[in-house]
């Protein structure tokens, strides 16, 4: 169990650490390269983006809580039993 929580925790930071980099170097990218009306535009989509990608995280945790929940119910059940 506690491999897993290991792991996970190692790959959310990982995946936080780099979705915070790409967002970052792409932003960098369209203020350097576009007009300051277009980057605007740009800027709103990845922040629309963002948001997104926050809510499917969250969502996808609570499933995940879900699921863990359920599972232990039914390992309890099975000891129990």
């Amino acid at each position: 169990m506690l491999k897993r929580l290991f792991w996970l925790t190692v790959g959310m930071t990982i995946g936080f650490a780099t979705s915070f980099w790409l967002y970052r170097a792409i932003r960098e990218t369209v203020e350097r390269y576009m007009p300051e009306h277009i980057a605007e535009e740009v800027s709103s989509a990845l922040q629309s983006l963002r948001t997104q990608v926050e809510k499917a995280l969250a969502e996808g945790r609570d499933a995940a809580r879900r699921t863990e929940a359920e599972l232990r119910a039914e390992l309890g059940a099975r000891l129990e039993g």
